[in-house]
């Protein structure tokens, strides 16, 4: 890996140089899946609402109705009404879905657990993160609920004279085999944008992307060395934004969504692409993949109609500046309770802020074959043999 690194940088310019570096890369990934036998036993995942399972309605009161409808039939955490992206993640592996580490109802850890929290942060919550409705359980949190995890958890199997106990933990010697996912920083920006200005936004971006480097070592410390790393959507598209406050022509794409918010989100994508691509060279006997999610959801909304949608900025549940999905609302006097359209499959946005079911599976049979990754390595094949310690 270090050779295949030199050689692309050495030959970086050149047309030649750029495709000798792809072929040798096709070659690393087909390695890594074949002549190793890639076999991923468990998943670990951290971020915000976009892969949240449970964290939060486990800890401040659950996800109410209509969330959950189409797939569950009842809430189930999400914040969507069906699966999330993790969730097709963890079926593509051949999982049950990742329970959340925070529910204390009926947990079973075997292959692995889920730390996201709907209003997450990359950057510690402080009081203003929190004063704006943000979540505490930031990305920093959450790693030092992972360490407790991992360690608790040797203890608890190593202790353990029930088979029924071990059956629902995780191998300690599989943490450094696992995948560790990460989907994180819409809301650091959306924070941003909702409390101070755009070149403020962009300012703050390098001291965001270094506290998400930071994680990304500290649970490299911890034993992790595969991880699957999610760049941030086209945040100027969602309904939440974009129709609520539409942006004036000059600054509108075609689709309708606001052209300086997600440039903005390009901005933080391209930092985190070379953040990344630092890393690898630090951090050795690992293998960061980094996800273009944004190329797909911005690729769905820019297909909406193409692709059997009603419109790239519709959103089922709620009324923005109005009734808030799910919830009752006074609108001209009149109580009402914001129930969702009809037919979800028909629409890309859930509440504004999140996605649906029918969004979130579109752009999960995007990447999870690894045509949108750097490297480009499936999913199924995103696993690095390593001899370091648990």
């Amino acid at each position: 890996m270090l050779w295949l690194r030199l050689f692309g940088r050495r030959l970086e310019g050149s047309w030649w140089g750029v495709k000798t570096a792809a072929i040798g890369i096709v070659l690393v990934a087909s390695l890594l899946g074949s002549s190793w036998g890639c076999h991923i036993p468990a998943i670990y995942n951290f971020g915000d609402s976009n892969s949240d399972t449970g964290s939060v309605s486990a800890t401040f009161g659950r996800v109410p109705s209509p969330n959950g409808r189409t797939f569950f039939g009842k809430p189930s955490g999400r914040y969507s009404d069906g699966r999330l992206i993790i969730d097709f993640i963890a079926e593509k592996l051949g999982f049950p879905f990742l329970g959340a580490y925070l529910d204390s109802i009926g947990p079973n850890f075997r292959h692995g657990t889920n730390f996201a929290a709907s209003g997450s942060t990359i950057q510690p919550a402080d009081a203003k993160l929190f004063g704006a409705g943000f979540n505490p359980l930031s990305l920093d949190i959450q790693l030092s609920q992972f360490e407790q995890f991992k360690e608790r958890t040797k203890d608890l199997y190593n202790q353990a004279e029930s088979s029924w106990v071990k059956s629902s933990l995780p191998k300690p010697e599989e943490f450094s085999k696992s995948i560790y996912t990460l989907d994180s920083g819409q809301n650091d920006l959306t924070f941003g944008l909702l409390t101070t200005t755009e070149e403020q936004v962009r300012v703050s971006i390098p001291s965001i992307i270094n506290q998400f480097a930071l994680a990304i070592e500290k649970l490299y410390q911890y034993g992790a060395r595969t991880f699957w790393i999610h760049n941030t959507g086209p945040i100027g598209c969602l309904p939440l934004f974009s129709v609520k406050n539409p942006p004036k022509p000059v600054n509108a794409d075609q689709n309708g969504c606001i052209k300086s918010y997600n440039l903005l989100a390009q901005e933080f994508n391209k930092q985190l692409k070379d953040k990344v691509f630092q890393l690898r060279s630090q951090l050795q006997h690992s293998l960061l993949i980094y996800v273009d999610i944004y190329t797909a959801k911005y690729t769905l909304i820019s297909e909406a109609k193409k692709q059997g949608f009603v419109g790239p900025l519709a959103y089922c549940c709620g009324h923005l500046g109005g009734a808030v999905c799910w919830k009752t609302s006074i609108v001209n006097g009149t109580e009402v309770f914001a129930d969702s359209c009809n037919d979800t499959s028909k629409y890309i946005s859930w509440d504004g802020a999140h996605y649906t079911e029918a969004a979130n599976k579109w752009v999960a049979n995007r990447i999870l074959d690894g045509s949108l990754s750097d490297p480009p390595i499936s999913l199924t094949k995103a696993c690095h043999k390593t001899d370091s310690p648990n």
